[in-house]
């Protein structure tokens, strides 16, 4: 196994495509625009600059690992890759198009892995003909920084596919958690959404302010961040999405989005990423 394509240049997938180069695979990056791709691009660079500041990575390395990287807008050319790992927009019937697309486009062996916080993997892997080598690969942002991968089984994802889906995790670095059947949210956002969900209602019902909310649970539950910035780090948009997935999944109120909360994604308000969201930003 040796080359790793990785569809769509955004945060997560420019984040996986380095992480992946990193591990010494050769990457290449797909978008649908030149600019996105470079957009991506430049997002690793600004990520491997990091890691030189903080002494993480020489500039030698930094050109190594650039130099296994490759941006296209043409997705014919992942025709050869071992893995393909889908990062888009959170939307399953554009995922099912493309797993249709690479289906066709992409050998026996290669393995398709979609990088989704919720979707089903069993419907993703429906619209192929190689129902046993799709698998739920789920990296959390910032992926450079975060260690963990969930590993998600479809119905019908096969050993020999979880064993390799595992290696590749190794090998890039990463620690992995395997889920033994897919349910929505599989093992952290079915857990933490409800969490930060609850501090949105907190805050949108009045009880107390922002900053006091964040400080309770840092300093009286031992939490790094309060909910509200690991909110707004996550972004709203993104948090709204996977709210809105457990709800309609398990009927369940504890996962009903506050009023304040559906308002502040419609007005663009989606946290660090637009420089607005519980807390405003440079």
């Amino acid at each position: 196994m040796h080359k790793i394509a990785v569809l769509g240049a955004g945060f997560m997938g420019a984040g996986i495509a380095q992480v992946a180069a990193q591990g010494g695979y050769n990457v290449i990056i797909r978008d649908i625009q030149k600019s996105l791709v470079e957009d991506g691009i430049n997002t690793i660079k600004q990520e491997l600059d990091y890691l030189i500041e903080k002494e993480q990575l020489t500039q030698s390395e930094k050109e190594k690992v650039l130099a296994r990287i490759k941006g296209t807008t043409d997705l014919a050319e992942l025709s050869d890759a071992d893995i393909v790992i889908e990062a888009v927009v959170e939307n399953i019937a554009i995922k099912k198009q493309l797993f249709a697309e690479l289906d066709n486009i992409c050998p026996e062996h290669t393995i398709l892995a979609t990088n989704t916080s919720t979707l089903s993997i069993t419907e993703i892997a429906s619209v192929t003909k190689r129902i046993d080598k799709v698998i739920g690969m789920h990296f959390f942002y910032p992926v450079p920084r975060i260690k963990l991968v969930e590993l998600i089984k479809g119905l019908e994802t096969s050993d020999e596919t979880i064993k390799i889906a595992q290696s590749f995790v190794r090998d890039i670095n990463k620690e992995h958690v395997l889920l033994k059947r897919e349910s929505p949210g599989f093992i952290v956002n079915r857990i933490l959404i409800p969490y930060l969900n609850e501090a949105i209602f907190v805050y949108g019902d009045g009880i107390a302010e922002k900053e006091d909310i964040d400080s309770a649970l840092k300093a009286g539950a031992g939490m790094p961040k309060g909910p509200l910035e690991i909110s707004d780090m996550m972004g709203l948009d993104t948090l709204y999405s996977i709210t809105m997935v457990l709800y309609n999944e398990f009927k369940d109120t504890k996962y009903r989005p506050h009023p304040l909360f559906s308002s502040m994604v419609r007005a663009g308000y989606y946290g660090e990423k637009t420089g607005k969201g519980f807390y405003e930003y440079d």
